[in-house]
């Protein structure tokens, strides 16, 4: 396994620049697992598969959900590619590289850990200053536009949220200076998480029902349902913010009711 990655990455560093594997090549990789990710959400809910698996008996319009990737692809080729690529030589500055040798695998393990558990904290507090009433209402309405979330429309916001979000997910490889499969790792990962907590389905084999902490779809979808200010669930990935500031007793509660609910019924 090691010797095909070295295979690969070697191949990718000698036919491409530096520059063209950490911006077109980052913009690249993201635009295809964040799409292949998210895709399949929309086939499901458009011809109504696994339905006893949706947390939400009401579904999306066509129309609202070709609004939502027309906007994304606007943005993520007017916003986002830009960004990675003003952002070039700050990342280099920091002490990203492409060349050999590879990161260990227990070296790439800390640093993501180290990332999840940055993000986690400052997505909690972003997020929370968004819901605020003037931020809410300016910026971050945007992105609850869909109250029944599908899985694409995690990546749907206001540009100015985009910015400021995406500072969460940066945060931890400009401070650590990470090599670029690294990077390239945490995005996927953050990526495939993110689009998982809007797609708006609960199955046996999610995450959440594995992992302790672990929020998911059922956890964020609460928080998309509830179109108000103080609707709680504010964690991106781990919930341990949301529990350690009582900012999830709202969804803590509802869960609680509907289990007794179920318990009565059997």
């Amino acid at each position: 396994m090691t010797s095909l990655v070295e295979s690969g990455w070697q191949y990718l560093v000698t036919h491409f620049s530096d520059f063209q594997l950490a911006c077109i090549g980052s913009f690249l990789l993201h635009e295809s697992v964040f799409f292949l990710s998210g895709l399949p959400f929309i086939y499901l809910e458009r011809h109504g598969f696994l339905t006893k698996y949706k947390i939400q008996a009401k579904n999306n319009t066509p129309a609202a959900q070709e609004k939502c990737i027309t906007r994304l692809l606007l943005y993520h080729f007017c916003v986002n590619l830009p960004l990675m690529m003003a952002s070039y030589p700050v990342f280099r500055a920091m002490g990203m590289r492409s060349s050999f040798p590879l990161p260990s695998w227990k070296e790439v393990s800390a640093q993501i850990l180290f990332y999840f558990i940055i993000e986690d904290f400052v997505f909690y507090w972003g997020h929370r200053i968004l819901h605020t009433k003037w931020l809410y209402k300016t910026v971050h309405s945007v992105h609850h536009e869909y109250a029944t979330p599908f899985g694409l429309t995690s990546e749907y916001a206001h540009p100015a949220e985009i910015l400021f979000l995406g500072f969460a997910t940066i945060v931890g490889p400009a401070l650590t200076g990470p090599h670029l499969i690294t990077l390239w790792l945490w995005m996927v990962l953050r990526v495939l998480e993110t689009v998982e907590a809007h797609c708006g389905y609960h199955f046996p084999w999610s995450l959440s029902n594995f992992l302790p902490l672990y929020g998911g779809s059922d956890f964020h979808d609460y928080h998309h349902r509830l179109l108000y200010t103080k609707s709680g669930n504010y964690s991106s990935t781990f919930v341990y913010m949301d529990w350690i500031f009582g900012t999830d007793k709202g969804y803590r509660r509802l869960k609680s009711l509907k289990e007794n609910s179920d318990l009565k019924q059997t």
